[in-house]
């Protein structure tokens, strides 16, 4: 039989919970430091390795912000999402909702169109070249407040480019109550969008029944703290509502204490369908192959149960009935070979 960690490196795979900027390549941002030079970001791929190594969740966000600051003109975001789609294709990533937050760019300058057709651009040009096939999730920053989410739907709404399937709330979590966001919800709703966004990740399930019930959320990103809630958990099972699980995420950001505390095999024993992500890559030192090689452990999986993990991917994620059967059967098709 194939080595596992063999198989998982070559399982088509797809993603849904992995950001755009937190996505950089060390030899990206290095690149992007070098450019900009006046940034506090390093601009050595080893410097960079420290830089990454976060003491707690708000520290990961200010780092964050620092890297979103590099991303200055059209032509740095265009690098960015090409060179991601190239990363991507390396591990068999045949798909990936790659969440984006407009609003870190246009609001240091860039121009929404000059945002929306860099990204499309790219999109179109990486799956030609690389043949990973990009959708976006336009998120909002909650840290930024109402007027970040106001910009969002704007743009989601009235650009409304052609790879965006779903509408997210990212950001800090404590003191940024999901409620409020709402109306900006419903907007994206009406205009054919998605609702996906990150809740208790680093609060409590309730985070989690109000993305539910005031959001709408068809998919929940993180979820880490739904099983403290057993109710919770059996509604998640019962109307097949997703999790975007992280495992590495969840560690650097201090989310959860050590990989054997996390609580995925809790959710998966309750019924819950559970993805796997890689969230930030790059800043995390990991990438997708490593988190199913993670989940693989914690649940103690065979090649079998990792590729039925790929296909809970397919079936959670937004692509079309005949793009999940087509994907679906190459996981099936190379699982016949590869994992015997």
């Amino acid at each position: 039989m194939t080595d596992l960690s063999t198989f998982i490196a070559g399982l088509p795979k797809a993603e849904l919970h992995v950001h755009h900027v937190g996505s950089a390549s060390p030899r990206i941002v290095a690149e992007l430091a070098a450019r900009h030079p006046d940034s506090r970001v390093p601009n050595d791929p080893q410097a960079l390795a420290d830089y990454f190594v976060f003491r707690d969740f708000a520290h990961f966000i200010e780092v964050y912000l620092a890297v979103v600051d590099l991303i200055r003109d059209a032509d740095d975001v265009r690098l960015l999402t090409y060179e991601i789609a190239r990363d991507m294709a390396r591990q068999h990533i045949r798909y990936a909702e790659l969440t984006v937050t407009p609003f870190s760019s246009t609001s240091r300058g860039i121009p929404d169109t000059a945002f929306v057709e860099a990204i499309e651009d790219a999109r179109k040009s990486a799956e030609a070249d690389f043949g990973t096939v990009l959708r976006w999730c336009f998120d909002i920053p909650g840290e930024a407040g109402l007027a970040a989410a106001e910009e969002t739907a704007r743009i989601a709404c009235e650009l409304l480019p052609e790879g965006l399937v779903s509408f997210g709330l990212g950001g800090p979590e404590i003191g940024v109550p999901r409620p409020q966001f709402k109306p900006y919800f419903d907007r994206a709703i009406a205009a054919g969008l998605h609702s996906v966004p990150h809740a208790g990740e680093t609060t409590g399930p309730q985070t989690i029944w109000d993305a539910l019930t005031e959001l709408r959320a068809e998919r929940i990103g993180h979820g880490t703290s739904a099983v403290q809630d057993p109710k919770l958990l059996a509604h998640l099972a019962e109307h097949r509502i997703p999790l975007e699980v992280c495992p590495t995420s969840n560690i650097a950001t201090r989310a959860v204490a050590t990989l054997d505390e996390h609580p995925i095999r809790q959710m998966v024993e309750a019924g819950v369908l559970v993805t796997i992500n890689s969230d930030d890559p790059p800043m995390f030192s990991t990438d997708l192959n490593t988190e199913y090689a993670v989940a693989a452990r914690l649940l103690g999986l065979d090649a079998a149960g990792v590729a039925a993990l790929a296909k809970n991917a397919v079936a959670a994620s937004f692509l079309d009935a005949e793009g999940k059967a087509r994907l679906s059967a190459e996981i099936d098709a190379y699982t016949a070979v590869a994992g015997r």
